[in-house]
């Protein structure tokens, strides 16, 4: 069995610097030794201290009771208020915290002072970012993801500060900064991720990636041990985690031939040292009896032969000492799929080793996976030659839609859907949509599509040719898109024109939407093009009510309308629409009115005499006072006539 170790496993630099002080502290000290929490995040390392002289402090109170001795702040570091409060007991005081955290705690304490917000990459329980928020004078917050991040709402124009805890997820905190830079805040990113931690994740990955087996060692509360174990699962599921050689159970490695191991930040040498020389120890008789078989390894592509099949799983012949075990999950993401109507005995299949041993001595297969790992062959040539995808809609997310290429999954965020605000989109589910691959990035899982830009590319063809196309004058055929209170936008199927409420009829319109309704088809006259805007028109011309005006309202003739609007000189009478006639005071009674409105009102109607009409100017004008007089002279005459 091969076994590769990394290079960067074990102590770091701080903590080796934390520990090698409580040494040096435990010789040189005039009285007891203290530290306020466990140096380092190591049990055996802590327990050694312990049986050297070394008490653990826990709290403030316990920290109270302390009259005599030396207290070492631990690696991870502590909240300011708790450094004073150590200051003020008269004991001697040595800070072993990492030089990296004692940045971070500069970093914070001055954007606190100059009244910025600090937000920390990190969990909020872990001492180092306890320790952290300790020395931030104003608000302080700590986010664990990117949609933590997301989720985090403050004031816009904030000035924000970011920083990270020493030993967080590298990967993270990428996706951290990028939503944290899409905030309206006035920000700024301090990548405070130990460049030893992001060393040892990176060395981690990289191992995990060739081996069938990765083991790491560290404490059960190290947060940067877990961080390993979480990256190597990531990329090797055969991942054990272990504090001491007593939790080492070597008989799961008997059917591995390459194991990887590696080691947290706290972990001591000697420990590293001994799950290294027992596992090169191992060498059993049932090894050199699975060498008469064929050798298989986690993440190897093999083929098989079909040699049963049931609606949940297929056994496959792979020509190793076991069968092979293609689970319904590990076949297909549609879980109500019946295997028995996608293969027969006798079918050859190729599919990937997800586990060499599940524990039963059987192998556990995968053919989705491998279909994935095409599909994301097949997106990597999309993202480098910028070829357009046609794909399902698989899943509908808060943030956007999840396509499927081949098995492999496409992330189209909510604001690449499309050109516009989509407020539902649902409607997009189950249905084929053209893309392109504007991220591929699959060790970090992010692989993201844009449809937006197709449309926008599109829509700016279409308008090209429709500007060509049209002219001021024509008439063409649109649908409304949208209606505002001052008019409605026209889809004419490549550009939108707009129609302004005062175009939209000959006679007069106080809201849009009551005579028109979005998705309704018309025609309308294109009046005026500038660039790519397109003014549109309800009025067209032959329809003009003035051309027929001079012969319905001709000097003398008696008319009735209905009152449109008032003025303090007269009211203005609306004939027809889009056919005004003005009422002087003057002439609404015999008798003086000061004022239209003293006798009239908005939308009564009343009869009246065009007393004169003016074509060229649009004007006309009436009177009632006269069609008065004429009605007494005509009740004159017929009275004499009676005498």
């Amino acid at each position: 069995m091969k076994i590769t170790v990394a290079e960067s496993a074990g102590f770091c630099f701080g903590v080796k610097r934390a520990v090698e002080e409580c040494f040096h502290q435990i010789e040189n000290a005039d009285g007891p030794v203290y530290t306020f929490g466990p140096i380092i995040h190591n049990d055996q390392v802590v327990e050694e201290l312990n049986r050297k002289g070394v008490q653990v402090i826990y709290s403030e109170e316990e920290l109270e009771q302390v009259h005599r001795g030396v207290i070492i702040i631990r690696s991870h570091g502590v909240p300011e208020r708790i450094q004073k409060k150590m200051e003020s007991l008269g004991v001697k005081v040595v800070d072993a915290t990492c030089p990296f955290v004692k940045k971070i705690h500069t970093i914070v304490r001055k954007a606190g002072e100059e009244g910025k917000t600090v937000i920390i990459a990190g969990s909020p329980d872990h001492p180092e970012v306890q320790g952290i928020m300790g020395w931030a004078a104003g608000p302080v917050y700590a986010v664990q993801s990117a949609e933590e991040m997301e989720r985090l709402e403050l004031p816009a124009r904030t000035e924000a500060v970011l920083v990270a805890q020493t030993t967080f997820h590298a990967g993270k905190f990428e996706d951290i900064v990028d939503i944290f830079r899409k905030k309206e805040y006035y920000n700024s990113v301090n990548n405070t991720v130990c460049s030893a931690t992001d060393k040892r994740q990176t060395e981690a990955r990289e191992i995990a990636q060739q081996v069938d087996a990765m083991v790491v060692i560290g404490g059960r509360h190290s947060s940067n041990t877990r961080k390993l174990y979480e990256i190597c699962m990531e990329e090797c599921k055969n991942t054990y985690f272990i504090e001491t050689l007593v939790d080492l159970d070597t008989k799961p490695f008997q059917s591995f031939s390459h194991v990887g191991i590696t080691a947290g930040a706290s972990t001591p040498k000697s420990i590293i040292e001994e799950v290294h020389r027992k596992m090169s120890e191992e060498q059993t008789f049932q090894e050199m009896l699975d060498s008469s078989f064929k050798t298989v390894r986690n993440g190897e592509v093999v083929e098989g032969t079909v040699i049963d099949v049931k609606p949940d799983q297929i056994i496959l012949n792979i020509g190793y000492k076991a069968d092979g075990i293609l689970t319904r999950n590990e076949y297909s993401n549609d879980s109500s799929v019946d295997l028995t109507t996608v293969a027969k005995e006798g079918d050859t299949m190729e599919v990937k080793v997800l586990k060499v041993n599940d524990g039963d001595g059987q192998v556990i297969l995968t053919y989705k996976r491998l279909a994935a790992e095409k599909g994301n062959k097949k997106l990597e040539e999309a993202f480098n030659n910028h070829e357009v995808l046609k794909a399902k809609v698989v899943r509908v997310l808060n943030g956007g839609l999840s396509v499927l290429v081949d098995g492999a999954r496409v992330f189209i965020p909510a604001s690449l859907v499309s050109d516009t605000y989509e407020k539902d989109l649902g409607k997009y589910l189950d249905q084929e949509i053209e893309f392109v691959i504007i991220e591929f990035d699959p060790r970090r899982r992010r692989i993201i599509g844009d449809r937006k830009q197709l449309i926008v590319e599109k829509k700016k063809a279409m308008q090209e040719e429709l500007l060509e196309r049209i002219q001021p004058g024509d008439i063409v055929e649109g649908t409304v898109k949208n209606i505002t209170d001052f008019g409605a936008f026209i889809d004419l199927g490549g550009a939108d024109g707009l129609l302004h409420i005062s175009e939209m009829s000959w006679g007069r319109v106080d809201n849009p939407r009551s005579i028109l309704k979005v998705g309704q088809k018309l025609k309308v006259l294109i009046k005026d093009i500038k660039g790519d805007r397109i003014a549109l028109s309800l009025k067209f011309p032959d329809e003009n009510p003035w051309l027929t005006a001079g012969e319905k309202y001709s000097v003398g003739t008696v008319v009735t309308g209905k009152i449109a609007r008032m003025t303090d000189f007269g009211a203005f009478v609306e004939l027809e629409p889009g056919v005004d006639a003005l009422l002087h005071v003057s002439q609404i009674a015999k008798e003086h009115i000061d004022k239209p409105s003293d006798v009239l009102s908005v939308g009564q109607e009343v009869t009246a005499k065009v007393t004169d009409f003016n074509g060229d100017d649009r004007k006309i004008s009436l009177s009632i006072k006269q069609l008065e007089r004429d009605s007494e002279d005509g009740d004159s005459e017929a009275y004499e006539t009676e005498e």
